[in-house]
């Protein structure tokens, strides 16, 4: 069965409710912004299992990071704060990245070793900034080694290489030495994701997906209400779609 046609039927799981932004872990746990300004997690068969109440200690949350089930990762773009809270959404760590003389950050990730890696704009450099708030690690200036250097939206920690993504100019992969590796010219895509050996995203109104270390592109079409979600994300397993009515995910 293709991918559009798992998405022509009903989803395998829906979270009923006014959510501003989510996003799920590998386990299948789900965490959810509310209207509210409350982060809850659900578990995979929908139960309440934490609620965080204090999301806006910092103003306006500009990412949830769940991939690490005991480590959920908030991200607020305008104080460059980042908050650490456990699996039960407990706060258990802030790394105030101006303290780090960092300022112009729009991508975060969680590292391997539960580090934090950044993308330090102003200086145009990769960072690896340490539980203590310390910077444990960083590149030489992209400027200054490529011939356009990224702007990422997005960066991921993946079988030991670093991949920035900017939908301008493509994937950038680093070891974690900071040497990049491969650049490759995945342009436009929406909802990128890094899994395992495969980059998957949407594109005109497809699921695309490229496997590393290959020249090719497979391509699935999917409805429209997939390509208009408020926000999606896709899993080596299925697809989580927000609309306005909650959170749906279906099965691949």
């Amino acid at each position: 069965m293709s991918r559009a046609q798992d998405l022509s039927q009903p989803p395998s799981k829906y979270i009923k409710g006014s959510f501003i932004d989510f996003a799920p872990d590998i386990l299948g746990n789900l965490y959810v912004l509310t209207s509210e300004n409350q982060l809850k997690k659900y578990n995979v068969k929908g139960d309440s299992m934490g609620v965080f109440n204090d999301v806006k200690r910092y103003g306006k949350l500009s990412e949830i990071i769940a991939s690490n089930p005991l480590r959920t990762i908030l991200y607020y773009k305008n104080f460059r704060t980042v908050l650490v809270l456990d699996r039960l959404l407990n706060d258990v760590n802030t790394i105030d990245l101006r303290r780090l003389n960092i300022f112009q950050v729009k991508a975060v990730a969680p590292a391997y070793d539960n580090s934090i890696w950044v993308f330090d704009e102003q200086d145009s450099k990769l960072k690896k900034v340490g539980e203590d708030g310390r910077l444990l690690n960083e590149t030489a200036d992209l400027r200054l080694v490529l011939d356009e250097a990224p702007l990422p939206e997005s960066i991921f920690d993946q079988n030991g290489y670093v991949y920035l993504y900017d939908p301008q100019k493509g994937i950038f992969i680093f070891d974690y030495y900071g040497a990049l590796k491969n650049k490759i010219a995945l342009i436009g895509w929406r909802y990128l994701q890094v899994l395992g050996n495969n980059i998957v995203g949407i594109k005109e109104g497809k699921i695309m997906s490229y496997k590393t270390g290959t020249l090719e592109i497979s391509e699935t079409a999917v409805p429209d209400f997939v390509t208009n979600a408020k926000d999606l994300h896709i899993t080596p397993n299925g697809i989580y779609i927000l609309d306005n009515e909650g959170v749906s995910y279906y099965k691949f």
